[in-house]
């Protein structure tokens, strides 16, 4: 994947993610790893130019789905020449996958959520591997809501990454959080246009 300024959407393959597909968690669950496989070749098929891999579900052990998975998909050329975005809540699942991901892969998400020697720790990982990472704009205090919260933590996390870790600042991507919109509620009514500046 190359990433060149005409390029102004990258599209993310989001199916093989057990939170968001019924169809690919009953795969996972049942054993069905062949099967899953075919999930995240019709979306390369498609037009997927990166594929998110989620296994956060309670009834799921994810280290083990995370590498049984990625190991399989790299076996697989059509599906393994594009990159894997390694998507978990918990860290030891990205881990396992950053383990047998082939080529350069992408980190969703670190935060500075549970404190900067947390996010120091993470990212100094995820260099090891090669991978980019997500940066969510969270930081010990919370999510940021406001332009100046969400801009202030991405420009500190953004510093940490390149200035202490060591970061190529291409491999540092920004997620400033889209917050519930269109609920009614007057205190929500800016969190839309707060993202989009923020942006």
């Amino acid at each position: 994947l190359r990433c060149t300024p005409d390029i102004n959407f990258i599209n993310i393959g989001e199916r093989c993610n057990v939170s968001g597909s019924r169809a690919f968690a009953k795969l996972i669950k049942n054993n069905e790893f062949e099967k899953a496989l075919s999930v995240a070749r019709t979306q390369v098929e498609n037009g997927a130019q990166i594929l998110d891999i989620n296994m956060d579900e309670g009834m799921i052990d994810g280290v083990s789905a995370m590498t049984r998975f990625v190991n399989l998909i790299a076996s697989e050329p059509d599906v393994s020449r594009v990159p894997l975005m390694l998507d978990s809540s918990d860290f030891r699942v990205v881990e396992a996958g950053l383990k047998c991901a082939q080529g350069k892969s992408i980190v969703n998400s670190i935060s500075l959520k549970e404190g900067e020697e947390e996010f120091v720790n993470k990212a100094r990982t995820c260099l090891k591997c090669g991978a980019a990472v997500v940066v969510m704009a969270f930081d010990e205090e919370g999510q940021a809501t406001d332009v100046e919260r969400k801009v202030e933590i991405c420009r500190r996390s953004f510093h940490i990454l390149v200035d202490r870790v060591n970061f190529d600042p291409c491999d540092v991507i920004f997620d400033p959080n889209i917050l519930t919109i269109a609920t009614g509620m007057q205190e929500h009514n800016e969190y839309a246009k707060n993202f989009i500046q923020a942006t």
